[in-house]
């Protein structure tokens, strides 16, 4: 009987297993697919373009879908679909998981803030891998030529920008191609001057809709790439009845080698417009956040894949018998009843498959920005309910500017293709080289498992990639101009934040000169809390004494905030506060440490203020606690408490020894409660009337916060010592919290070399100039900001 309940309980969660994976194959199509199976659009007529065009016969074509068919069997489905697609990153996939997991396992992060407390987190490891570093000649290796993790970060970065590249001529060479269906004389014969006016439109149309989110344009067109998908296998099909069944021998590697024997190193030039077959396939690997390996692998080998062979190979069947139609040989193939309805759906298929690489791009961004390597942009999520669906104005607008600059520069599908198929293939062989590492590092398998995988796909990439590059004077100098610009743009931002960052390091205050000004600091202590943000995870920074000296008051609650990104994907939000105490007990400083991954939502959380001080009330019962047990609480020194560092949930409030009390918005009693406690935080008459007016003038913005009341738990017993702490916060937080930050200036020694501060004086000060600044990222009350300005001279 129970064996009967327990078979049923399997069955019904078998059931809906396979119905949630089959609607993530489904939705993928509008989100993963797009790019990927427009590609039978500009294939044949880009690799038959040029001197191969002389050498147009059944033998070529038939070679030539032996390429194409051989080419997707590797890459995409040997490659991606059944290898990388289990490299991810806690679910996440792309170049920088593979980076991050490097990162981790193997210690090749240059981030200059990253502590040995990171290395607790739960998403840290991978599931089933063990907690230590590799230990290898090859990591040896690396480890004695330090320089090797720069070139790796700059790797990594340059496959970045290629994405990027990607992102600028995936909807170009896209849309032009689905649009160029209007130059056949037999439909519409429009000029090439009214083709490039129509795809500038429809290029401007889809970038204006980016600001909607991904979901809510890629998903509406999911049944349209389906649609698009089944509507060109049958017409494969039909066309290889119709035209020529005797392509299905060319499925034999064989006729790859009668292919290269007739056309020689004209045959060789051509593979950079076969590899356009597989554009797209990287955004498998790229997107896998959003969906699980096991749909994407279920769309690729369903549908994916044997609809993207026959449209291949009917197109091989036409062209076989219709050599004359090489310039625009998927239009032509369609039987004419079907033109306009094929035509309607691969235009729509079109901008889907662009929407998903700009999407891309978004991302590729936001993480570049997570490492300390682009410029601070605006980062809008699009969707409460699924990480990672952000929306970058500029980017975008940046994106559609450069679209339209190709698509009225090249004004050609096949000269697009060649800087696109560039593009592509460099991505791939990097994601090859990246792989190669994981496989030892995180995978831990032998060197020569890992020197297979980098030598079989490796040289199978770097052969389309030297004939890509061949194409360069043809257009290939593209995706490189625009992927040396971006990558100047990301390394002179990391070179001067670095170089900030260690400027802040090396002129932090000593601990010795904070004990010397005693409890009070030397300075008037007045009301409230003072939420000091600095780069540093530990120490005091400069900016602090600068502050000082300038001006000798502060709060009577200091806190030191560092936020600051960790190379994984997410920080579980109960991990997310690292608390520690500055000086002595009397002194009421505290260091606040928030860690977010490269995949976190840094939103504007309201309730900012509230976690800090339950999160301090727990440190300070943590610390008494342990002291207690130890019998040194009363007597304990600076130096046993200075440095010490703790996780602290948010998720409730057991063990703060508070008592939380929500005042609701309609409240008048409680409102008014309110007021009266901030205003007689203050023994000044003339400050309580400056209070009441502010209080007055920021209702409008105080009414929509979550007004929130602590007060200590009279129940709990709790030490003297400690009571006292707990009312100082208190009384410091209902007095009000004030956000101290930096303004910073910075400028190149006068030493510098000419590179150096041509670097930092004018690159990086221009850039600094036209990005959003630190406090609107942090997400900080312009009311409550104080800003303190200093130079550095790094």
């Amino acid at each position: 009987m129970d064996e009967e309940i327990g078979g049923a309980a399997r069955q019904v969660q078998w059931k809906s297993y396979c119905r949630t994976l089959s609607l993530l194959a489904f939705q993928s199509f509008g989100v993963v697919y797009g790019d990927l199976s427009t590609s039978p659009l500009y294939v044949f007529t880009s690799s038959l373009s040029g001197r191969l065009s002389s050498y147009v016969d059944e033998t070529a074509i038939f070679g030539l879908f032996s390429l194409i068919f051989w080419t997707l069997t590797l890459v995409p489905l040997l490659k991606y679909v059944i290898i990388v697609l289990g490299a991810d990153d806690n679910g996440e996939g792309g170049t920088f998981a593979l980076y991050s997991l490097l990162c981790r396992h193997a210690k090749f992060s240059l981030l200059p803030n990253q502590q040995a407390a990171d290395e607790e987190l739960s998403t840290y490891y991978q599931p089933g891998t063990e907690r230590t570093v590799v230990s290898s000649p090859f990591k040896r290796f690396l480890d004695k030529h330090r320089k090797l993790r720069t070139c790796l970060l700059l790797f990594v970065l340059f496959g970045a920008c290629m994405v990027i590249g990607d992102g600028i001529l995936t909807p170009t060479i896209s849309v032009l191609s689905a649009i160029s269906g209007l130059q056949d004389p037999a439909t519409s014969g429009l000029a090439d001057g009214w083709i490039i006016f129509i795809a500038c439109v429809v290029l401007v149309g889809l970038f204006a809709l980016q600001h909607r989110g991904t979901h809510k344009v890629a998903f509406m067109f999911a049944p349209i790439v389906v649609l698009w998908l089944l509507s060109i296998g049958i017409i494969g099909l039909y066309n290889i009845i119709h035209w020529n069944p005797r392509i299905f021998v060319a499925l034999s590697p064989h006729y790859i080698v009668k292919f290269f024997k007739i056309t020689g190193r004209d045959g060789w030039l051509s593979l950079g417009g076969v590899l356009l077959a597989i554009t797209g396939t990287e955004a498998m690997f790229a997107d896998l956040g959003h969906f699980t390996a096991a749909s994407i692998r279920l769309a690729f080998v369903g549908v994916i894949y044997p609809c993207l062979v026959l449209q291949y190979m009917g197109q091989a069947a036409f062209l076989s018998k219709n050599m004359a139609a090489v310039n625009n040989s998927f239009y032509l193939s369609i039987p004419s009843p079907l033109f306009w309805p094929v035509f309607v759906i691969a235009t729509l298929a079109a901008i889907v498959g662009s929407q998903a690489i700009i999407s891309a791009t978004f991302s590729i961004v936001k993480q570049c920005l997570a490492l300390g390597c682009f410029p601070r942009v605006k980062v809008v999520h699009t969707s409460r309910w699924i990480h990672g669906q952000i929306y970058i104005p500029e980017i975008n607008w940046i994106l559609m500017v450069l679209c339209l600059a190709m698509t009225l520069g090249f004004r050609n599908v096949t000269l697009i293709g060649n800087a696109y198929g560039l593009a592509c293939i460099t991505v791939m062989f990097i994601t090859t080289c990246l792989m190669s590492l994981v496989i030892i590092f995180v995978w831990q398998k032998n060197l020569l498992m890992a020197l297979l995988f980098l030598v079989f796909f490796g040289s199978v990439e770097a052969v389309y990639l030297s004939a890509a590059v061949m194409k360069v004077p043809q257009g290939g100098w593209a995706p490189i101009a625009l992927a040396f610009i971006f990558m100047f743009v990301m390394y002179v931002w990391h070179y001067g934040t670095r170089r900030k960052y260690l400027f802040d390091l090396q002129n932090k205050v000593s601990m010795k000169w904070i004990l010397n000004l005693g409890p009070s600091l030397g300075i008037m202590r007045v009301p409230g809390v003072g939420l000091i943000y600095t780069e540093l995870v530990t120490g005091v920074p400069a900016i602090f004494s600068h502050f000082v000296t300038n001006l000798p008051a502060f709060h009577q609650v200091l806190v030191f905030v560092c936020v600051k990104s960790v190379p994984v994907p997410y920080v579980p939000a109960d991990e997310r506060y690292l608390i520690g105490r500055i000086g002595p007990r009397e002194y009421r400083m505290y260091r606040c440490i928030v860690r977010y991954g490269y995949k976190d939502v840094q939103k504007d959380d309201e309730n900012f203020e509230n976690h800090l001080v339950m999160s301090i009330a727990r440190f300070i019962q943590m610390e008494a606690e342990e002291l207690a047990s130890a019998g040194s609480y009363e007597g304990s020194s600076p130096a046993t408490t200075e440095g010490r560092m703790a996780v602290v949930h948010t998720t409730d409030t057991s063990g703060t020894g508070l008592v939380v009390r929500d005042s609701t918005d309609g409240d008048g009693d409680a409102a008014g409660t309110s007021s009266q406690q901030l205003t007689r935080s203050s023994k000044s008459e003339t400050l309580r009337s400056l209070q009441s007016i502010y209080e007055l003038e920021s209702a409008g913005s105080v009414s929509r916060r979550r007004r929130v009341r602590f007060q200590i738990d009279d129940e709990e017993r709790i030490e003297p010592a400690v009571r006292d702490e707990l009312s100082d916060l208190l009384e410091a937080k209902e007095a009000g919290v004030a956000y101290i930050i930096g303004h910073s200036y910075v400028k190149a020694r006068k030493n510098s070399n000419f590179l150096k501060t041509f670097a930092i004086n004018y690159a990086y000060s221009f850039l600094r100039k036209n990005c959003r600044g630190p406090s609107v990222t942090l997400h900080i009350p312009h009311i409550s900001l104080i800003e303190v300005g200093m130079i550095y001279y790094v």
